[in-house]
Order: structure tokens, then C-alpha cells, then sequence
């Protein structure tokens, strides 16, 4: 038995506070953590949203949901579409195959390595010169979306991807 108890330090600093205790019983899911979502949406899900724009993700959504019912599978609701722009996985490029300004760019990479779209859109617009980010700016639009998404730009960097996604309609 361990001398520190989470749950019972848990339980006084809520008494403290004056908030109530715990609310549920619930235990959590078994299947916490893992998709649910079916195999074969998540592969129609990657060939609708992996073009070079973006689609428009209502007609997208209409035509998921038509080979959803032909298949006699529940179609994935609009939030779990929107969850998975953001974690789908963007095409890769070997570094040794890019541009000579985007490999120095990608200054920390070894040159056989593989990069991900988001990840290198993120280097060309932070660390490139304009021939680097102009290869970015072309991009799938997957990749400059959750590039988007990444901490650590400096600011006008930021602005110049921000611009690009502006101009592109992502």
C-alpha cells in the first residue's frame, strides 16, 4: 500500500474547494483509445480528402453517406470527419528527392529520410528561403492544414502560411 493516495487526496481537495465528489460511477470504455470507426470509411475518408484543394466537405460528407448506406454502414457523424482532418496522415517525401532549397531547409533531417506534408510545409515556411515556401505553398492541402496546427512558428512565418491557406481556400 502506497503512503500517497491519489484518489483520497483528490476527494479532500474537492471538499476544500466546496465542489461535489465525484459525479460518475461509470467505468470507462474497453475500447477507450481505439477507433471505432470502420475500416473501410476510414480508407474512403483518406482517398475524398487527400486531393491537392480542399473538397467541400458537405457534398463530401453527402457522398461518404451514400456508400455508407450501399455498404449498410452508420456513416461517421460531422465531428468525427473534422477530428480526423486533423489527424489523417499526409503524404511523405524522401528529403533526398526534394529541392535543394527545401532540403536546406529541412537542415536537421538526414538526406534518405522520410518527412511528412505537414511537417515539411512547416520547415520550407519557417526555416526556407521563397523557393522553399513556394514548394510548400503547392502542398496538398491536407498537409498546409495541419501544418497550420503546429506550435512554434516564428511570427511572420505564421502570417506567410496563414496567407497561403487564406489564398487557397483550406
Amino acid at each position: 500500500m502506497s503512503v500517497f493516495n491519489l484518489d483520497k487526496s483528490m476527494d479532500r481537495a474537492r471538499e476544500r474547494m466546496g465542489l461535489p465528489g465525484r459525479v460518475s460511477t461509470r467505468k470507462p470504455r474497453s475500447d477507450r483509445g481505439v477507433s471505432r470507426l470502420d475500416p473501410r470509411v476510414l480508407k474512403w475518408l483518406t482517398v475524398e480528402l487527400s486531393g491537392q484543394d480542399r473538397p467541400s466537405i458537405s457534398e463530401m460528407r453527402e457522398r461518404l453517406a451514400r456508400r455508407c448506406r450501399s455498404a449498410e454502414i452508420r456513416p461517421p457523424a460531422r465531428a468525427t470527419v473534422y477530428k480526423l482532418i486533423d489527424s489523417l496522415p499526409t503524404p511523405r517525401y524522401r528529403v533526398n528527392e526534394l529541392p535543394a532549397s527545401v532540403q536546406s531547409a529541412l537542415y536537421n533531417f538526414e538526406p534518405g529520410s522520410e518527412v511528412p506534408g505537414h511537417q515539411l510545409a512547416f520547415y520550407c515556411f519557417n526555416y526556407g528561403d521563397l523557393r522553399a515556401m513556394s514548394f510548400a505553398a503547392g502542398l496538398p492541402w491536407l498537409a498546409i492544414h495541419q501544418a497550420l496546427r503546429l506550435p512554434g512558428y516564428r511570427p511572420k512565418c505564421r502570417g506567410l502560411i496563414e496567407a497561403v491557406a487564406r489564398t487557397r481556400r483550406i
